[in-house]
């Protein structure tokens, strides 16, 4: 792993899809950055422990997570190259933390702690458990989603980050965020 991962500067605002899983994240990062001609970062972790569930039938570990974040942010920063006003992260390394965290017993390793402290994002977008939730081999906790997206939300508080709560169908979200979005353009332009 490497131990001196940077998050590369931009210009561009940087938006979080964040929430447990199966609440929609995914298609709003795609919606979004196809409505404002951007680029989005695709979930990291989907595809690699995708693979390894594929080969070996086994589960994410501990020991993943380092590779899994580090594979997220050399993702963003390759992306944010092509980003225009808005990149749009399907997840980020404070969903590493939660899932850390959720999942090894309250454990979160130094090095993430560090790079949730580090690395700045300029807005969350908290996606509610208001929609259907949808199997697949990687998805591990439907009779928990009311205790993940609290514990979501919690980090969000803890860590003082800004975020909105977006809930109901895709077009009722993508409006609230568009509104947000709007506004948070308008306070940097």
């Amino acid at each position: 792993m490497e131990k001196n991962i940077h998050q590369q500067k931009s210009d561009c605002l940087r938006i979080v899809l964040y929430g447990p899983e199966s609440t929609g994240k995914t298609t709003l990062a795609r919606s979004l950055a196809k409505h404002y001609k951007t680029v989005w970062v695709p979930e990291f972790a989907r595809n690699y422990l995708q693979r390894k569930w594929d080969k070996k039938k086994q589960v994410c570990t501990l020991n993943d997570l380092f590779f899994i974040a580090e594979g997220q942010i050399k993702q963003e920063n390759d992306l944010v190259k092509n980003a225009n006003q808005f990149l749009f992260c399907d997840t980020n390394i404070l969903v590493t933390k939660a899932w850390s965290e959720t999942h090894f017993d309250g454990y979160c390793s130094p090095e993430i702690q560090h790079w949730v402290d580090t690395f700045k994002y300029d807005h969350y977008f908290l996606t509610d458990i208001d929609v259907p939730w949808k199997r697949d081999d990687l998805r591990d906790s439907p009779n928990k989603r009311n205790e993940m997206f609290h514990y979501f939300e919690s980090l969000l508080k803890k860590e003082k980050l800004s975020y909105t709560l977006l809930t109901g169908n895709l077009k009722r979200r993508l409006k609230k965020a568009e509104e947000i979005l709007k506004m948070l353009k308008n306070n940097t332009g």
